[in-house]
């Protein structure tokens, strides 16, 4: 993170392709969570990291004729939330930091961890 302050809300995307439907909603909270002038950690891990790789998050739409998973992230972003990447699922599916849309922290879980657990909340998703 960029700053020592503790973030207000943490939250451990896990979720990926496999469930596109149930992505909009983390997104949702943690924009409207940023909106609120809370500070968001948004961790990508697991199956969620593909979300990062270029090109897929463009292609997922949850709900047809909807917006895309891209469009959710750029919103969150946009709203102040500070989206991190897990190095080690990365390398568990075969990307590097090359592969992403783009550059953005990356950490262990245990590099992220002393972070996470000092939000006032965590939620996983």
């Amino acid at each position: 993170m960029t700053d020592q302050q503790a973030p207000d809300l943490a939250i451990i995307l896990i979720t990926g392709l496999e469930n596109p439907k149930r992505l909009p909603s983390a997104f949702f909270l943690a924009s409207t969570a940023a909106a609120m002038e809370q500070k968001v950690v948004l961790y990508f891990t697991g199956p969620a990291t593909e979300l990062l790789k270029k090109g897929v998050a463009e292609r997922i739409v949850p709900l047809e004729g909807g917006k895309t998973i891209a469009e959710f992230m750029k919103l969150a972003q946009e709203n102040g939330v500070q989206m991190i990447g897990c190095s080690q699922s990365l390398d568990l599916l075969g990307m590097t930091a090359a592969d992403l849309r783009q550059t953005l922290p990356l950490m262990t879980p245990s590099g992220a961890l002393p972070i996470l657990g000092q939000a006032g909340k965590v939620l996983t998703w």
